[in-house]
């Protein structure tokens, strides 16, 4: 089993010698103007951070009152 995986690993080369440039396209029509991150619009990516600011606030909140810097009176 290993002599032929030697076989044929010395028969192909690991780098094709003979490649095609790339080719060239124009990069303003693949990049939309409203730009999209992660698939996600504006709205979705404004409700994400939200949420994650909002989680910040929570944790360290919670943080706060584990080290017992601040006291719920």
């Amino acid at each position: 089993m290993l002599d032929n995986l030697r076989d044929s690993a010395s028969k192909s080369p690991f780098f094709q010698e003979e490649q095609s440039p790339p080719e060239e396209t124009n990069t303003s029509s693949q990049q939309p103007i409203g730009g999209i991150f992660l698939g996600m619009n504006a709205i979705q990516r404004f409700i994400l951070a939200v949420m994650i600011f909002m989680m910040t606030c929570v944790v360290g909140s919670f943080c706060l009152l584990i080290t017992e810097k601040i006291v719920i009176p």
